[in-house]
C-alpha cells in the first residue's frame, strides 16, 4: 500500500514541520471565523457582520469585492465605507495572493480539504475531469445574472456566505449545499469545487496576477520526483512550471495566479524544496 502524501516529510522533518503551514491555515480559517462569533455568542463585537462586509472595531471597513462589484453590475449604489472597504480588501489580496482567499480564510475550504482526505481514506480514484476555466463561466454567469436581474443572486447560493452565515446564525438549508459541496468532491470530481467551479475563486485568481507574495521551488535540484506535492496540491498544474522548468530556462517561483499560497508542498516534500519566497527571485539557479 502506497504511504500518505508526506509521510517521508514527517520521517525527515518531525510531524510539525511536515505540519505547520496545515496547522496555521486551520488556525487562521477558525480564528477569523471566532472572531465573527464572539459578538453573538459572548457579546464582544470585535468585529460586526460577516464575511461578504463587516466592520472591524468600529473603524475599519472590510468588503468582499466580488460582491461590491456585482452590488454595482446590479444596478446598487455603494456607500463610502463599503467602496473602501473593497478597495482595502482587494488591496490586501493583490500583495499576498488572491487566492491565499481560499485557503487561509474561506470556510468551504475546510468542507472540501475534509473531503479529499475521506477520498483518500476510502481509496477513491475515480473522477469526472472539468475544465478549470468552468469557474470563470460561472464567474461570468454570476455578473450577467446580477445585471439582468438587479440582485445579486450568487449570493443566495453561494456556499461560502452560506456556510459563514449559518455558522454564526444557524445552518439551516446552508446544511444542503455544504452537503452538496461535500459529496461532489467525495465522489463526482477530485478537488471539483474549488478547483473547477467555484467562481469566488475565480475571481480572487484574477487579484493575484502580480502579487509579490509567491512559494518558490528554490531547491528544486534537491527533488527526488516523489510526487507528494502534486498529490496534495490543490491546483497540481501550478508547480510543474517551477519545479521542472530548469530545461525551458523557467525560474523556481510559481507565479500563477491559480496559486494558493496554500504551503502543502511545503509540508510534505522531505527534500524542503519549497518555501515562500518573492516572484522577484525567480532568477535561474547558477550552472555548476
Amino acid at each position: 500500500m502506497k504511504p500518505m502524501p508526506g509521510a517521508d516529510a514527517v520521517k525527515e522533518k518531525g510531524w510539525w514541520k511536515s505540519h505547520q503551514w496545515l496547522l496555521l491555515r486551520r488556525s487562521s480559517q477558525i480564528g477569523i471565523l471566532l472572531l465573527f462569533l464572539a459578538g453573538p455568542w459572548a457579546d464582544i463585537w470585535v468585529v460586526k457582520g460577516n464575511l461578504n462586509s463587516s466592520l472591524t472595531l468600529d473603524i475599519l471597513p472590510l468588503t468582499d469585492p466580488y460582491v461590491a462589484l456585482q452590488s454595482l453590475l446590479a444596478g446598487q449604489s455603494l456607500m463610502a465605507d463599503v467602496v473602501i472597504g473593497a478597495v482595502v480588501v482587494a488591496g490586501f489580496y493583490i500583495l499576498i495572493g488572491g487566492r491565499s482567499y481560499c485557503s487561509w480564510v474561506c470556510p468551504v475550504n475546510i468542507i472540501t480539504d475534509l473531503s479529499e482526505w475521506l477520498r483518500r481514506q476510502l481509496g477513491l480514484s475515480s473522477s469526472v475531469s472539468l475544465r478549470s476555466s468552468l469557474r470563470y463561466w460561472l464567474l461570468a454567469a454570476t455578473f450577467i445574472v446580477a445585471v439582468a436581474s438587479g440582485v445579486i443572486a450568487w449570493e443566495l447560493v453561494n456556499p461560502v456566505s452560506m456556510l459563514h452565515r449559518g455558522v454564526i446564525f444557524g445552518m439551516g438549508f446552508a446544511w444542503t449545499i455544504v452537503l452538496a459541496v461535500f459529496l461532489f468532491d467525495l465522489v463526482v470530481s477530485r478537488r471539483g469545487w474549488c478547483g473547477h467551479l467555484c467562481p469566488v475563486g475565480a475571481f480572487y485568481s484574477l487579484l493575484a496576477s502580480y502579487s509579490p507574495l509567491r512559494i518558490s521551488a528554490s531547491r528544486r535540484n534537491a527533488c527526488n520526483d516523489c510526487l507528494d506535492c502534486f498529490a496534495v496540491c490543490p491546483e497540481p498544474k501550478v508547480i510543474s512550471p517551477a519545479l521542472k522548468g530548469v530545461e525551458k530556462n523557467i525560474g523556481p517561483v510559481i507565479l500563477s495566479p491559480q496559486c494558493t499560497n496554500c504551503g502543502r508542498c511545503i509540508d510534505v516534500c522531505s527534500k524542503k524544496v519549497f518555501q515562500f519566497s518573492s516572484r522577484f527571485n525567480n532568477q535561474m539557479e547558477a550552472m555548476p
